[in-house]
């Protein structure tokens, strides 16, 4: 699938909001006059910009990405890289564990620093540290965890380098995009989906326009909200499609974001996470977390507010993921895409169904912890999984409801619109 035009999936207000908003922080300059499409000058080479170019700016069509044509003093530099690097290692323990070799830290440290970057990347790198602060360190965090994944004894300091660098830039299309997006918490609107989905591929499209980075680069940017079970997205693609830097791009989506959740039990919170999704990620990749997390869950201090019944609710999650309305895949008047569709989210309603199993929560295993109260430790692991299957129980009804691909008023079987408002039901305090 080639990159989409930007604009096609971007709306411009966005990018050039954050652009002015930066020009009030720090000093942004024009590198070159800004023209429309009609070929008139709007503004000069050299002039200071700032939010009262805003409206000027909008209210013309750009045939140069403004990126190209206005840089800021000072910028993002692999020096400003590796003190930022050096950061997280300081502040994060499990980088802290991750970089304890000196040698290992060291490399890690020059894979940053060395990175190349050109003047519209450094630009944007630099638009995120000012103005988006949780995108930039997520972007920190990316690489330092993607070249640490890729390091090993037959591996290059160039591979390193790609895996830092792919790390560092995978998000950088979310510079485009509503801020609304880089919210944590907050429903969004169904434009507003359409494009976080689409943003691995506007950051291919930012990437590839400077023709800098190898195309495995670019196919891990493309894939790197892909999953081993087909649930990720753009393209649902599954298991040998993805290509290796992907699966180390998606594994440190997670690992990251649950990472910068802080708190005592944020490593605690991803063991459980790797458990409960081990089907969607790289096995290899996956236990090498887990080694450096073992000790990490050992330190874990202070515990959330725990379900008074984890039991019953993870018994419901059962329920309701085993009467997944299979029926609706007998029905003649589906399309092909619909037909593949459903079957594609049926096939990942077994598989939620077979990792509650795998992990101890199925019906049987759950019936034999009796009615007893339980141990705070194992009320805590339960809870900490009913949560995490509530979450994947809310993903496969968004996928269903996704698939069906019938507007924005579908017109669902009863079968799958009960299936569907009992899920809302269940999970609607999670």
């Amino acid at each position: 699938m080639n990159a989409p035009d930007i604009a096609t999936v971007t709306d411009p207000a966005h990018f050039t909001r954050a652009i002015t908003d930066l020009g009030d922080k720090c000093t942004v300059v024009t590198t070159q006059a800004i023209f429309n499409d009609r070929g008139i000058k709007i503004i000069e080479k050299g002039v200071t910009v700032n939010a009262s170019l805003y409206d000027r700016l909008m209210a013309h069509r750009l045939p140069t990405p403004l990126e190209q044509s206005v840089s800021t003093t000072p910028t993002v530099t692999g020096a400003v890289l590796r003190d930022h690097a050096e950061q997280a290692m300081a502040e994060v323990p499990f980088f802290q564990r991750m970089a304890a070799e000196a040698q290992t830290r060291s490399l890690l440290l020059d894979a940053l620093e060395t990175l190349a970057l050109p003047d519209p990347i450094a630009f944007q790198l630099s638009l995120a540290k000012e103005v988006r602060p949780a995108l930039f360190r997520h972007s920190i965090h990316a690489a330092l965890l993607a070249a640490w994944l890729r390091l090993d004894a037959l591996v290059s300091r160039f591979d390193m380098g790609l895996a830092a660098a792919a790390g560092l830039l995978h998000d950088v299309g979310m510079l485009h995009l509503d801020p609304v997006l880089l919210q944590p918490h907050g429903a969004i609107a169904r434009e507003q989906r359409r494009q976080l989905y689409s943003h691995p591929l506007v950051s291919t499209a930012l990437i590839e326009r400077h023709h800098e980075y190898p195309r495995e680069l670019l196919r891990a940017v493309r894939e790197h909200h892909e999953f081993l079970d087909g649930s990720g997205y753009p393209r649902h693609l599954s298991g040998p499609a993805i290509g290796p830097l992907a699966r180390i791009l998606c594994l440190g989506e997670l690992v990251t974001s649950m990472l910068a959740l802080g708190g005592g039990l944020s490593e605690m919170r991803l063991w459980v996470k790797l458990r409960m999704n081990a089907h969607r990620y790289d096995p290899t990749l996956v236990a090498r977390v887990q080694r450096h997390l073992q000790l990490g869950c050992e330190q874990q201090t202070n515990t959330p507010i725990l379900l008074t019944d984890p039991v019953a609710c993870l018994q419901e999650i059962n329920l309701v993921v085993a009467d997944w309305p299979r029926g609706i895949l007998q029905r003649r008047d589906l399309s092909d895409s619909r037909r593949q569709g459903m079957l594609a989210v049926a096939g990942q309603a077994d598989q939620l169904y077979r990792t509650l199993a795998g992990v101890g929560v199925a019906p049987q295993q759950l019936a034999q912890l009796g009615s007893e109260a339980l141990e705070e430790a194992l009320q805590l692991e339960l809870t900490l999984l009913a949560q995490e299957a509530q979450w994947q129980l809310r993903t496969l009804a968004r996928q269903t409801r996704r698939r069906w691909r019938l507007g924005a008023e579908p017109d669902y079987p009863d079968a799958l619109r009960a299936w569907l408002d009992r899920v809302d039901t269940l999970v609607a305090d999670a």
